[in-house]
């Protein structure tokens, strides 16, 4: 899989993408992740990438060129499954969103900034508005950060074990059992004897009785979708 991401601060995903699951990712060939510097694209003095907004009122926008100069520049070399814009308007991500882009070859995120970017950009190059939470950030860029490692996870062979990434939590849509190691006791704390049984029928149905109680106390909502 092939991530592009466009960025006005591209500096602020380096250490994201230069550690952990997402780095193996790639040492391994299977997921490539490029951000690309959105004032490489402007034609204005000065790498301007942003100007005030028709009709007045607080705040800058991203101007329409220098975005699709970039868009189409990339297009030339690769079609994308998806445009994502990252905004706090869009669509709130979850799992299940994470799965479906996860089984995409190349995506394209745009990560805002400011007031937002230009309406013309979302009304005819995006194909797909993300939203993290419920709140508002500097810019895109965590939120991009967010969904490259939501989705990087999902792919065959970035995990060591395949299997951990379908036991997460909000997979099935319910949340994850508790969990424990060593030492068995610490402090007079225990485990759960069922851990301890050997009978891996008994500790499966152990754990789903526990993802469907705390999801019941939790999260009762993902219950009834």
């Amino acid at each position: 899989m092939r991530i592009d991401i466009i960025s006005v601060v591209p500096d602020l995903l380096a250490s994201p993408f230069s550690h952990s699951i997402l780095k193996r990712a790639n040492d391994k060939g299977l997921l490539q992740v490029n951000v690309i510097n959105l004032r490489e694209y402007t034609t204005y003095a000065r790498a301007q990438v942003d100007d005030y907004q028709f009709g007045g009122g607080a705040g800058m926008v991203m101007m329409i060129e220098p975005l699709v100069n970039a868009i189409e520049s990339l297009q030339r070399e690769r079609i994308y499954d998806e445009i994502i814009y990252l905004t706090p308007d869009g669509k709130t991500f979850d799992q299940k969103t994470a799965n479906s882009l996860s089984l995409k070859n190349n995506l394209l995120m745009i990560c805002g900034h400011y007031k937002g970017i230009d309406q013309r950009v979302r009304d005819h190059f995006i194909t797909r508005e993300i939203s993290i939470g419920d709140y508002v950030l500097s810019g895109g860029e965590l939120a991009a950060a967010v969904l490259t490692d939501a989705i990087g996870r999902l792919i065959p062979g970035v995990l060591n074990d395949e299997s951990s990434a379908l036991t997460d939590s909000f997979q099935d849509n319910l949340l994850a059992p508790p969990v424990y190691t060593r030492p068995e006791v610490f402090r007079g704390w225990g485990i759960p004897d069922v851990l301890k049984s050997g009978n891996h029928k008994l500790i499966e149905e152990w754990r789903h009785e526990q993802s469907v109680q705390r999801t019941t106390e939790r999260r009762p909502d993902l219950l009834s979708e």
